[in-house]
């Protein structure tokens, strides 16, 4: 594969049994099913892997009521790759969901918005409302490694390597960044939870979880300008993307390329 050109991997490691009402701010006429995935993300170029989010452990899981599926470094490893050796992760935002797990990267730089570290040790967690989807240990490692200078903050938009990049959108955090990667079918925007499954933003039907609805709003429009298509962009939590993507090999249900 060319440089700049990067292969492209959704992985499924956790689950989460749910209602449409739950998935839409003002809840859904149309109650019914509607159930989240979680993912997190690999691009690949050659010998290089960077990592997006880091998912939570099974501890955690049973913690909240979901179903952990795999832990996300075994998974890697299926594919070929090994958290001990990844040596990029981006982090889309501080939530429980994204950022737990930094001991599997042991020789990572993370990738996180100014904005996002501002907002996860500010003022805002006091209120439930605000803190409830972070764990406070998730954020404590982070400022961690930031200390031990292995965090590596961006303001606004930035390259983390030709042909991928970070694009800050807000809206479901104060500091929520989505990553845009050159892809052999053109670029792909992982959008994580700047939409968290294809309705809220094809219907822009918010997630309920919101720190900005117009930035949440503005989130949409942006994963569309930094897109090839309104069919490349990822999101965060849908299972649909198991079904719209090819399997990787061997690999039916737990990850697909969407390259």
């Amino acid at each position: 594969m060319s440089a700049g050109v990067w292969e492209a991997y959704a992985i499924k490691y956790a689950h989460h049994a749910r209602r449409a009402s739950e998935n839409f701010l003002g809840g859904d006429p149309h109650d019914g099913p509607m159930p989240l995935d979680y993912f997190v993300w690999l691009l690949r170029a050659g010998e290089r892997a960077i990592v997006i989010d880091t998912g939570f452990s099974a501890a955690v899981a049973m913690r909240r009521g979901r179903e952990h599926l795999r832990c996300p470094a075994a998974a890697l490893a299926r594919l070929g790759v090994d958290a001990k050796t990844v040596r990029d992760v981006v982090i889309t935002h501080l939530h429980y969901d994204h950022a737990g797990n930094f001991e599997l990267f042991p020789r990572a730089t993370f990738h996180l918005q100014d904005l996002e570290m501002r907002y996860a040790t500010g003022r805002h967690m006091a209120s439930p409302a605000n803190g409830g989807a972070y764990d406070v240990e998730d954020v404590a490692g982070m400022v961690k490694r930031v200390y031990a200078g292995r965090v590596r903050f961006h303001d606004g938009e930035s390259e983390i390597a030709p042909g991928v990049s970070v694009h800050l959108v807000g809206g479901h955090t104060m500091g929520l960044q989505v990553v845009r990667v050159a892809t052999r079918r053109g670029n792909v925007v992982i959008a994580s939870d700047a939409s968290h499954f294809y309705a809220n933003m094809e219907q822009e039907r918010p997630f309920p979880i919101v720190w900005s609805i117009p930035d949440m709003i503005a989130g949409y429009a942006a994963c569309r300008s930094l897109a090839q298509s309104p069919g490349h962009i990822i999101p965060g939590h849908d299972p649909l993307v198991l079904e719209r993507y090819p399997a990787a090999a061997g690999m039916e249900g737990i990850a697909a390329r969407l390259d």
